[in-house]
């Protein structure tokens, strides 16, 4: 059985908790502008965003307990893994999908 939390990690387990929702939300926001508007500037700062993730992950599973049991540092890892590839996946959806509205259709010719 997976070991509570203690009282002393609640501020940390509160903050990390925060900061992996924002940064979350800014590595999404900054890879979208960055293949929206074409600007390769933007994503290193959605990577440098995503690492922040990553270490706020850590340090959350860590004052959770979670990292002491294997079955919860798979699915740790399985998370962030599957975050860090989402928005690629989702990108490469939604250009695909809406490729063929782009594509020109000559008109039937009628003899």
């Amino acid at each position: 059985m997976i070991e509570p939390a203690s009282l002393g990690n609640f501020f940390t387990i509160f903050f990390t908790s925060a900061m992996v929702i924002m940064l979350g939300a800014l590595y999404a926001l900054l890879f979208a502008f960055s293949r929206l508007k074409g600007d390769k500037r933007l994503m290193p700062l959605a990577y440098l965003s995503y690492a922040g993730l990553l270490i706020s992950t850590l340090f959350l599973a860590d004052a959770a307990n979670l990292l002491k049991h294997p079955f919860w540092t798979v699915i740790v890892a399985f998370m962030l893994v599957g975050y860090l590839l989402a928005p690629h996946a989702i990108w490469h959806l939604c250009v695909g999908t809406h490729a063929a509205e782009h594509v020109e259709v000559e008109p039937i010719k009628n003899y």
